[in-house]
């Protein structure tokens, strides 16, 4: 018996067979090939509190209503981004960002609200929403017009010389448990 599910009467249904192979699969290939290339042990998994989501996902519908009071819940999605943190000898860049360094060099997930909003052909698309920029037109994320140099291009001093990095705050999250460093105690995969 099939025990996944697409009916939307019973989201986020997964047998725990498919779950522990997707799991595996992961590990064993990706985690396995980052450990040996780069000699670390990488996180594999991230955990975050039900409060900071909820607050992010209240965030996302008080800015999307603010940037297009037309918006609905069926409008709005969170892109999840593979993302990795910068080395030890980099950290400056966290500052403002109260991660423990310990995370340095390993796996995250950055979350990116999106917004549906038609291309130039009419087609309905998630968009990465940027409600914080100061234009009228706040449904695109430009991130990739930007970029920070991490020591493995431009200068290398890491200090965002490889283009414009400045204060341009973005709505996203990031700071969960990454676990290792942190017990994988309480994991059931």
């Amino acid at each position: 018996m099939n025990a996944e599910s697409n009916n939307p009467l019973q989201p986020g249904v997964m047998s725990n067979s498919l779950i522990k192979h997707l799991i595996d699969n992961y590990r064993q290939n990706h985690l396995n090939a980052i450990n040996n290339t780069l000699g670390i042990e990488d996180a594999h998994s991230i955990w975050f509190d039900l409060p900071k989501l909820k607050k992010f996902i209240a965030t996302i519908e008080e800015e999307a209503t603010k940037a297009n009071p037309a918006s609905t819940e069926q409008d709005l999605g969170i892109r999840f981004y593979y993302a990795t943190y910068p080395k030890e000898e980099n950290w400056s860049i966290m500052n403002s960002h109260p991660v423990p360094v310990e995370y340095a060099g390993k796996h995250t997930l950055v979350m990116i609200p999106t917004l549906k909003k038609a291309d130039e052909t009419g087609e309905l698309l998630d968009f990465d929403f940027n409600p914080f920029q100061g234009t009228d037109e706040r449904l695109a994320l430009n991130a990739r017009n930007t970029s920070i140099d991490m020591g493995n291009g431009g200068d290398g001093d890491g200090n965002g010389n490889g283009g414009p990095l400045g204060d341009d705050p973005g709505l996203g999250e990031n700071n969960g448990m990454l676990i290792p460093p942190s017990k994988s105690l309480g994991e059931s995969f």
